[in-house]
């Protein structure tokens, strides 16, 4: 691994549900556990610069925001919402359904590179996000998660979400090591690995996701980003746990 260790992150889709009545007091909960930075999901009706200015407030980093690809009409009023937030990166998914087929998967890439060159005037990224559909579908021996990066445009970034290559039946460590210098953030997230949307997640660490062995494999990875979207715990309860698991064993760098 790289000298300096990847930041420890929260996607904030993991405290959805709190950040309605109150944005500001739940990011200072997350700086105050130890957290260097957060991934955006929405901004529950604030303004970009509001946002912007409370993350400045608690000591947080925006390290990146999931927000569509910057592609077609929309594409101008995306980046210039997400300028005023300060994203330095945009990261998103396609759908399943584009990866039935190498002609399907050709036909989603034309919103992902165009979003890349969109944003890239900007003067921001985009990543690439999976599901598992990647690694479920494969075409002459080969993953369609293989096709599509080969296909990506060369200045993409990827997100790689640990716990979608597992639940593909994929092991993350081979995928971590096998992705190149492109790859910049992962999403940290753990549980039983059976189904894509219905597994009820656990702190990192409790699961059966190798996530000791993912994150050791040496990468360019900048941000180890925890998602935890579906608990049966107390959700910061969950994020410490995981803190202590990444921070603690060694693996991420945290405030304390």
């Amino acid at each position: 691994m790289s000298a300096e260790k990847p930041g420890a992150a929260v996607m904030l889709y993991t405290v959805d549900a709190l950040l309605d009545d109150g944005f500001e007091a739940t990011l200072d909960r997350i700086a105050g556990l130890g957290y260097l930075g957060v991934e955006t999901y929405g901004l529950h009706g604030h303004s970009p610069a509001q946002v912007r200015r409370m993350l400045e407030r608690v000591g947080l980093k925006l390290v990146s925001s999931h927000a569509p690809f910057p592609f077609g009409a929309d594409a101008r009023r995306i980046l210039d919402e997400y300028a005023e937030l300060g994203a330095p990166n945009l990261a998103w998914s396609m759908e399943a359904e584009e990866f039935e087929s190498v002609e399907a998967i050709e036909r989603g890439l034309e919103r992902v590179n165009g979003g890349v060159v969109e944003a890239k005037a900007y003067g921001m990224t985009v990543a690439y996000h999976n599901h598992n559909a990647e690694f479920r579908q494969a075409f002459d021996g080969r993953f369609a998660y293989d096709l599509l990066l080969e296909r990506l445009h060369p200045d993409a970034r990827v997100e790689l979400d640990l716990y979608w290559v597992a639940v593909g039946r994929t092991e993350p460590a081979d995928v971590v090591a096998s992705v190149g210098p492109r790859l910049r953030y992962a999403h940290v997230k753990d549980g039983p690995a059976l189904t894509y949307g219905d597994d009820v997640l656990v702190p990192i660490g409790e699961g059966v996701v190798d996530i000791r062995g993912a994150l050791s494999v040496d990468s360019t990875l900048e941000w180890h980003i925890v998602e935890l979207e579906r608990l049966d715990v107390d959700v910061f309860d969950a994020l410490e746990a995981s803190y202590d698991f990444l921070v603690g064993g060694g693996l991420s760098r945290g405030s304390q």
